[in-house]
């Protein structure tokens, strides 16, 4: 690829020529690819086939409850919360199994707070203004739980060690209207962002003006590592020990790690919000999905054989992701055009294009067959301000079609690129 001086006019022609020959080529391929959304590969979900025969007859839990029946434990089974409690950081009692996904977790948690007190409240959010802060970029579907319950967003910027602290603090600190703010401590969805020790200290510590400030820890990726195992500061001891007991609501889930579409959610926090969450939920629900859970629990059996189940994830992933930041430097590395993260866990790379190019590189994507993150879903309400964020999603597609995705969507980076700095020259 030609190195390009940005401020050469001939320089700029010459990228800008050879990006046109190449997206008129990748037009002529016909592709039909997608890589809209991080999903599990199909060879990722047979590593969980052993669940489909599962429980193989048995339908008792260890403390004898019947699994097929209505009844306790409405907590979830003990023996899948003791395989998840120290990789959730919860102790195994603030531990809650009950449900499919850690988003409905989510959903119910603000349905619950809308409709009546979380602990500390002066009064129901759905009586209040509410708003959350939104570190950017992040997870669309967290901005789609704000805008469904007409709850204000407030972008904050993210760090290389999670939300940017001063703003936050700032923020909180002055306007009782914020109730909360969405976090993915490890690996963040999009960029990969493990939160510091000194992030989980101050958001622990902090003075809200909200009495009932909760942070929503959504630790989807607790255990999903691809170049050792990073560790992320106890954000319900750091709570506890600043004298805040009540501030952090814990979710997690299995939805990435054996089968997406049936998996098994957990909620964690103190006892109060966890005995709030009890009384609410039950007038929801008879209890969870104790068969599978059962099957759950038989099939990971510990939690050694929870972290082995994840090496075999990785064995699948850790190549997909190198094949994206190997096609990402040999097109774009010396461009300046790009700039992408090298996550060490989690499903995305955040790809960072010129101000103004991302939702173009999109939609170039898209006519040559290659269907990509809208631009601007890493933010609130679908607007990146800068229009500069891509989530790249590297997980689901064969390592051949991300071969060719990942060079597709170079090619376009290129030609946005180019373009518009020809325009400005």
């Amino acid at each position: 690829m030609t190195t390009i001086a940005h401020r050469d006019a001939d320089a700029l022609a010459l990228g800008l020529d050879e990006a046109r020959r190449d997206y008129a080529d990748l037009k002529d391929r016909g592709l039909r690819l997608d890589l809209t959304r991080g999903k599990p590969s199909p060879e990722q979900l047979d590593l969980s086939a052993e669940l489909l025969t599962l429980p193989d007859g048995r339908y008792t839990a260890l403390d004898g409850t019947d699994c097929r029946n209505y009844g306790a434990p409405s907590d979830g089974l003990r023996e899948l919360r003791d395989i998840f409690a120290p990789v959730l950081q919860v102790p195994v009692d603030q531990l809650l199994a009950v449900g499919n996904s850690s988003l409905e977790l989510m959903h119910d948690c603000i349905v619950h707070a809308l409709l009546g007190d979380v602990p500390g409240a002066e009064g129901r959010w759905a009586d209040q203004r509410v708003a959350f802060l939104c570190p950017v970029p992040g997870y669309d579907r967290h901005f789609a739980l704000c805008a469904r319950f007409g709850i204000d967003m407030i972008p904050v910027p993210m760090t290389d060690g999670g939300p940017d602290m001063a703003v936050v603090e700032d923020l909180v600190r002055s306007d009782a209207r914020i109730k909360g703010i969405w976090c993915v401590p490890k690996y963040s969805n999009p960029d990969g962002t493990c939160y510091s020790d000194e992030t989980v200290r101050r958001l622990s510590a902090m003075e809200t003006a909200a009495p009932d400030f909760r942070i929503f820890w959504d630790n989807a990726y607790a255990v999903h590592h691809l170049d050792g195992e990073t560790e992320v500061g106890d954000i319900l001891a750091a709570c506890r020990e600043a004298g805040h007991p009540d501030r952090a609501f814990v979710f997690g889930s299995t939805s990435k790690i054996t089968m997406a579409g049936a998996g098994v959610a957990f909620f964690g926090s103190s006892p109060a919000n966890v005995a709030w969450w009890r009384a609410n939920s039950g007038k929801r629900t008879i209890g969870p999905d104790k068969v599978n859970q059962l099957r759950h629990a038989l099939f990971l059996k510990d939690n050694d054989g929870l972290r082995a189940h994840m090496r075999r994830h990785r064995a699948i992933l850790a190549p997909k992701f190198a094949t994206v930041e190997r096609v990402f430097s040999e097109q774009l590395g010396d461009t300046g055009l790009a700039t992408w993260t090298r996550p060490k866990g989690g499903y995305f790379v955040a790809l960072r294009v010129l101000d103004g190019c991302a939702r173009e590189v999109v939609r170039l994507a898209a006519e040559a067959g290659i269907a990509v993150t809208p631009a601007g879903a890493t933010h609130p309400h679908g607007d990146d301000p800068d229009d500069r964020v891509i989530r790249i999603g590297p997980t689901y597609p064969a390592l051949e079609e991300l071969e060719q995705i990942a060079y597709g969507i170079t090619v376009c980076v290129r030609l946005a690129g180019y373009e518009r700095l020809t325009a400005q020259h």
